[in-house]
């Protein structure tokens, strides 16, 4: 294996460099790799460290705010005017980006870092280590792609009419159940299947349910029964590994709104525009936003908003990405190859 990472690296007249296989993020030093709506991604720090994270790139270069300068809907116009191939009908309507924090199968829990500028990817921290969810038997780490949806935001203030208890003080979290498993960074197209009102240590926090509109089986899916439907028993492990995600370490049982019961499509949309409308009071710094860091770059009438070469400034101060002390030589000549 040593010779031939030797003779592949001799063969490109350099090192055979990584942070990772391309599928999941950018190397270092690389350009920005197009995700499926248009943005790229880059490193920061090294894998598997507290230092480490991941930014994104728009599809002029310029690096923007996962949280902020996304869009919450799909644009049609994104693609002239043509609706995804998958959506050419009134789901068209019904399509959202969706930022993927954690790809399915994975433990490291990985988040939009909500309090720094530009909100980057980051893994989260538990009494200072970093954290990774344990397995809830007989699942691997997360059962879904996990991620959440740009410019929404659960306002810790306002307490929701549906579970009497105030947001969690994040974007709405999803839970995408495609067969694909996609990569940290990727900024897909979804459609809104449903919700579950989880209550996490008395504070309110809604999982969207939803579908990658480019999956295989994405046609099928409309609303929260079709899940029933194709995929007996998925809401059901759903809703047992969220009740016991926790236990492990030591704290009580997940409770639900409405009983644990699934709400469909319809009742999901009013609390994304919800939480849309939040979202944008704070942007526009009429409600109290406590530690979020609110700056971007495409939101031109927000008091937040910042310049490219301001933005460029901020990424500048974090080192660039190393290779991981767990990146392994067949890892190394993988991604050789896929270059």
């Amino acid at each position: 294996m040593r010779a031939l990472l030797r003779l592949l690296s001799a063969g490109s007249g350099g090192r055979v460099g990584a942070a990772g296989r391309p599928a999941r993020e950018t190397s270092a030093g690389s350009g920005p790799r197009r995700a499926m709506a248009g943005y790229g991604t880059e490193e920061r720090g090294q894998r598997g460290s507290q230092d480490y994270r991941l930014f994104f790139k728009n599809v002029a270069g310029h690096y923007v705010s996962p949280f902020h300068d996304i869009p919450l809907k799909l644009d049609s116009k994104e693609e002239n005017g043509i609706p995804t191939k998958k959506a050419r009908n009134d789901d068209h309507k019904n399509l959202f980006n969706m930022v993927v924090e954690i790809p399915r199968w994975t433990n490291a829990k990985m988040e939009i870092a909500t309090e720094e500028p530009l909100n980057p990817i980051k893994q989260d921290l538990k009494n200072g280590k970093l954290r990774y969810t344990p397995n809830i038997f007989p699942h691997k780490g997360y059962i879904w792609n996990y991620g959440a949806l740009p410019q929404t935001w659960e306002d810790p203030h306002q307490r929701d009419k549906n579970t009497d208890c105030c947001g969690d003080n994040d974007p709405i979290d999803v839970c995408e159940i495609g067969s694909k498993v996609l990569s940290r960074g990727e900024v897909i197209h979804v459609k809104i299947l449903g919700i579950l009102a989880l209550i996490d240590e008395g504070e309110t926090d809604w999982k969207i349910i939803a579908i990658n509109v480019n999956d295989p089986e994405a046609e099928k899916f409309h609303d929260i029964d079709d899940v029933k439907r194709f995929k007996p028993g998925y809401l059901e492990a759903t809703l047992n590994w969220l009740r016991l995600y926790k236990v492990p370490e030591g704290k009580p049982e997940n409770k639900f709104g409405f009983d644990g019961e699934f709400k469909n499509k319809a009742f999901a949309l009013e609390v994304i525009n919800s939480a849309h409308e939040y979202w944008k009071a704070m942007l526009m710094k009429k409600c109290e936003k406590g530690a979020i860091n609110c700056t971007n770059v495409q939101v031109c009438d927000s008091p937040f908003h910042c310049t490219p070469e301001e933005a460029r400034s901020f990424v500048e101060s974090v080192p660039l990405s190393l290779m991981s002390k767990e990146s392994s030589e067949e890892e190394q000549v993988w991604h050789f190859l896929h270059q």
